[in-house]
């Protein structure tokens, strides 16, 4: 798990920025009950044991008290999900249970990470169409019924081939090729709809490939994840795309501020209900590059399979100037410091963690 991310980013949240939007950023994470009183958020993630869930979890829990941040899942969790905090069972598919959950629980935000990623759903397309459709028109009538602010991810998966690639800008034909992106599409315009339809807080960011130390879960950009725990393993890696293929890319600890601060954003600030955000784009040649300082005798295949054609479709450089622009996004963390914290957080927490104290002579971090 990325174990070093929450600290580093709540220390930057307040070493950064202007009193002002501290200010507001706390006046819009309070929630007013009848009473009158001011309250956290109480917020429920949804597929919180994927890549993004458990950090987010640990970030907001920082932010608004670990009771107030409920984990859930189908998944059995492990012994440091059900300790850091509430963790329950939620089938997005069973919309009764859902809506027993936010009753019991009293919830306000809901941010809904279920979904079947890239490579995965295009090999099971009829669950693909359940999980990330089917599941997206349950919570976002459940919060149009409870009123509560829901954050939807969508993904540089939601362009296609007949997008601008370079760069791809906020507002733009999209037309993906593959049900990931096809579902995350129609996220956003059913989000966009019941929020003119019905005012429903919708939010939704478009995510570059995320990289977090977390072994890979199954999409296109994961090459970027799985080449550390590889070289640093074995000193090689056998790549599934070009070697020249550009994609948008972020550290997760850019993507989960992003994340934060979009809900935190003041709802007269927002423009739109969708955004891209992203922070670099860089080619696998471009990352091996960069690895090697670590790793010098590193030594890269390059077998490029079906995934090729899905990362062949997507933007190669992401334009965010919209979020810049509109709530103050700004990423932290280019190509050269993400390889420099990626290595040490695999080396210390994969690689000595299954080989004890024993550090490879070949790495020197």
């Amino acid at each position: 798990m990325f174990r070093k991310c929450i600290t580093t980013l709540v220390q930057n949240a307040f070493c950064s920025g202007t009193s002002t939007h501290i200010i507001q950023e706390i006046c819009q994470r309070s929630i007013h009950n009848t009473a009158g009183f001011v309250r956290p958020p109480k917020i429920l993630i949804t597929g919180g044991l994927g890549q993004l869930g458990t950090e987010c979890a640990k970030l907001l829990r920082t932010q608004y008290g670990s009771e107030n941040v409920i984990l859930s899942d189908i998944i059995k969790p492990n012994q440091a999900a059900v300790e850091s905090g509430p963790y329950i069972f939620a089938d997005i598919l069973d919309f009764k249970g859902l809506q027993k959950i936010v009753v019991d629980h009293r919830v306000d935000w809901l941010i809904h990470f279920s979904a079947l990623l890239s490579a995965v759903g295009e090999q099971n397309v009829p669950l693909a169409v359940r999980v990330n459709i089917e599941g997206v028109h349950n919570v976002i009538e459940l919060a149009k019924q409870y009123k509560l602010r829901i954050f939807v991810p969508s993904t540089i998966g939601a362009f296609g081939p007949d997008s601008p690639r370079n760069p791809t800008p906020n507002v733009t034909i999209q037309r993906p090729r593959t049900i990931y992106g096809v579902s995350k599409v129609h996220a956003e315009l059913i989000g966009e709809y019941y929020y003119h339809k019905f005012g429903l807080d919708f939010r939704c960011l478009r995510f570059p490939g995320v990289i977090s130390s977390d072994p890979p879960g199954g999409g296109t950009t994961d090459y970027a994840v799985a080449i550390f725990h590889e070289a640093l393993r074995t000193g090689k890696y056998t790549c599934y795309l070009k070697p020249n293929t550009r994609l948008p890319m972020m550290y997760i600890e850019d993507c989960l501020r992003a994340l934060h601060e979009f809900m935190c954003a003041p709802d007269d600030k927002l423009k739109r209900r969708v955004y891209n955000v992203t922070a670099m784009s860089f080619t696998p040649e471009e990352l091996v590059e960069c690895l090697s300082k670590y790793i010098p005798n590193l030594h890269v295949n390059y077998k490029p399979d079906n995934r090729q054609l899905i990362a062949d479709s997507w933007p190669q450089v992401f334009d965010d100037s919209e979020a810049r622009r509109d709530w103050n996004w700004q990423h932290k963390y280019d190509l050269n410091n993400l390889v420099d914290f990626m290595v040490k957080d695999v080396q210390e927490n994969y690689i000595n963690a299954v080989n004890g104290s024993d550090t490879r002579a070949t790495i020197k971090i």
